[in-house]
């Protein structure tokens, strides 16, 4: 299969090794330390006392996030440290070039596409346990609702106490009674989640495909099955891509990250599934709350959130200067507007938006390097977020692939969970293995179960072919 995996990399362009000069960039970035950027005059605080944990996949090595939090007399505080890249890689330097071309860590099976070269990404760059490191620490508080009240962002040097999976985090939450900063992230997990539901976001409970290692060195697909830290988790970082954005706004400079709202066509086509389906949708309820409560546990409801991300569509960044605020300044499934800070050794633009808060909060010139680079990385981004889809699905498809070659002439469940009339084509959702796949629609009907032949597997092309059983 590595193989394989290596072939896909090749047919998308995705690099695999970083050149000498830029691994020698690196080293020499790494070995001097961090520096403040041209045009930061920040003071660099202390904060090595603040109880930071990182929560990442195991076996993670970049790790962009260290978090923290307390009780106030008001509601919350909380603390996340994001790894400070831009005092690591110097503006127009070759590490800098190549991570304008590459964009975005890119992750296959057997190995990690990093935006930077090891030595900064899994190194001197990361908030690894135990290691003081650069940070740009966010200073959120938050009322006893959960709602932001101030939000601050300062140059600070941490450290990260422990490196913690999220299945590890999870079992310590479930096993604490005391107030610390991981029981709170359950707290405030909660009460995000709330506010969330309130503002009117979008939550689709979509199963989604994951490759994983198996013990014997092969690879396995399964659906994935969220635990609840999860989403606390990611609610800290949506907490904090809300606070950077009204920063930005407010400072009349920045990036923010949007997607449109459905639009009423799309609406309307979603009540008519919904209909066909015999999903109660009533006239006053809205399209998020109505996804909010499906969960993909029955044939059309599986069907429905399959329809449903197509209201999800169009998603994008875009910059302003001069508190120009584009016409299109929110995120609609997040109902707020948001942008991207939390993930500057996986995501370029990340590194840019944090110098643009930065400057902001210390009331001083955004950077020229800093600010000039906003009005390319729309497209920057938008190239490399094409790239991560491509590689995603190329990678799913090979994977299917070869772990059906083997049961030709077999037959397995299924649920229909889109139908594309104009192209007669259908795609279905088998329910063991973990394949999602499109086949002709005829005498498919949107949310039924059916049974189907595996007819061809070709592992090259990545293409598996089934037919319907009567």
């Amino acid at each position: 299969m590595i193989e394989g995996f290596r072939h896909l990399r090749a047919e998308l362009d995705v690099p695999e090794t970083f050149t000498g000069p830029v691994l020698a960039a690196a080293e020499e970035s790494a070995d001097r330390g961090p520096v403040l950027p041209p045009g930061a005059t920040d003071r660099v605080r202390d904060a090595r006392d603040i109880p930071l944990v990182a929560i990442d996949p195991e076996g993670s090595m970049d790790l962009d996030q260290a978090y923290s939090a307390q009780r106030t007399k008001a509601g919350y505080r909380v603390f996340y440290a994001i790894a400070d890249v831009a005092s690591l890689v110097a503006p127009g330097g070759l590490v800098d070039e190549e991570a304008r071309a590459r964009g975005l860590t890119l992750y296959s099976p057997d190995r990690r596409t990093s935006l930077h070269p090891p030595r900064i990404n899994e190194d001197a760059g990361s908030l690894l346990e135990g290691q003081d490191r650069r940070s740009v620490l966010w200073s959120i508080d938050l009322d006893s609702q959960g709602e932001i009240t101030t939000a601050n962002l300062e140059r600070a040097t941490v450290r990260n106490r422990a490196q913690l999976s999220y299945r590890r985090a999870q079992e310590l939450i479930d096993e604490s009674d005391t107030d610390d900063p991981l029981t709170l992230l359950r707290e405030i997990g909660r009460l995000r989640l709330e506010r969330e539901a309130a503002r009117g976001a979008v939550s689709l409970a979509l199963p989604s495909q994951e490759v994983y290692e198996t013990s014997n060195g092969s690879y396995r697909l399964e659906y994935d099955e969220p635990i609840p830290i999860e989403d606390w988790n990611a609610q800290i970082s949506l907490l904090t891509g809300i606070a950077a954005s009204r920063i930005m706004l407010d400072a009349g400079e920045g990036l923010l990250r949007t997607l449109p709202p459905p639009d009423r066509r799309t609406i309307s086509r979603l009540r008519r599934t919904a209909r066909a389906l015999g999903i109660d949708w009533p006239d006053e309820m809205s399209y998020a709350d109505r996804i909010r409560g499906l969960k993909p546990d029955t044939p059309t409801n599986a069907a429905m959130l399959s329809q449903a991300a197509r209201g999800l569509r169009g998603a994008g960044y875009v910059a302003f200067h001069q508190h120009q605020e584009p016409e299109q300044s929110r995120h609609s499934a997040i109902a707020s507007t948001y942008s991207h800070v939390t993930a500057p050794l996986r995501r370029l633009c990340d590194r840019f938006a944090n110098e643009v808060i930065l400057a902001s909060c210390a009331d001083r010139k955004v950077p020229g390097w800093a600010s000039e680079a906003l009005d390319e990385l729309p497209a920057l981004m938008g190239e490399a977020k094409q790239r991560d889809r491509a590689l995603e699905r190329a990678v799913v498809d090979f994977v299917e692939a070869v772990t059906l070659e083997s049961r030709v002439g077999e037959r397995f469940t299924a649920v229909v969970t889109d139908i594309d009339n104009r192209r007669k084509r259908g795609r279905v959702q088998l329910r063991d293995p973990a394949v999602v796949t499109k086949m002709s629609s005829d005498g498919l009907s949107l949310g039924a179960e059916v049974e189907l032949k595996l007819d061809h597997v070709d592992r090259l092309a990545r293409r598996v072919e089934f037919s319907l059983i009567g």
